[in-house]
């Protein structure tokens, strides 16, 4: 049976992302995270250089009026933390994860499985996919296989009993063995 699937690291690893990447460039730059310093920090290499530097630095430069909520030109280290704060209630989108997702070292695995599983695991279909949607996601696909895996083991048995030649997995109710020799009479 598969690992449940756990999105947690996502949020934890973006957060972290977002938040080393203002600390980086805020100490580069003494007067504070502007738009016009992170567009610097784009060609910086102290910036660059870094795993994660240049993806958030970019993501910060392009929602940059999304963070700045008081609009003062300056996003800090609160207006970070209230915008990562909106992430982890509100969900990441699809770009979101496409663009952070690979940056934050979010394994390959995780974030195919939540791309390609999008709008079934975004239960409430805002586009945006939440934590505990993910977590759901993950039990409920466990456990809807699992239910799956049940119902044909039990209707293989029955097949078995019955001396069904066919080795097709049969489909249809169980009920439907029941009155197998009625149908065939």
């Amino acid at each position: 049976m598969s690992k449940r699937l756990d999105g947690s690291s996502l949020f934890t690893g973006i957060n972290s992302g977002l938040n080393s990447t203002f600390s980086l460039i805020s100490n580069q730059y003494k007067d504070g995270v502007t738009l016009e310093n992170l567009n610097k920090s784009l060609t910086n290499t102290n910036i660059t250089n870094t795993s994660l530097g240049s993806t958030f630095a970019s993501y910060l430069t392009t929602n940059f009026n999304n963070v700045d909520k008081n609009g003062d030109g300056k996003i800090t280290a609160d207006e970070v933390q209230a915008y990562m704060n909106n992430i982890a209630t509100q969900g990441l989108t699809r770009e979101q994860i496409m663009t952070l997702g690979a940056a934050n070292g979010m394994t390959n695995s995780l974030q195919e499985t939540v791309l390609s599983h999008f709008d079934d695991i975004d239960s409430n279909h805002d586009g945006r996919v939440t934590n505990q949607e993910i977590n759901a996601y993950g039990v409920n696909s466990r456990i809807e296989k699992q239910k799956i895996e049940d119902i044909n083991r039990v209707v293989n048995n029955m097949s078995i009993f019955y001396g069904s030649d066919s080795s097709d997995k049969y489909e249809g109710s169980i009920m439907d063995y029941r009155y197998l020799d009625d149908k065939e009479s």
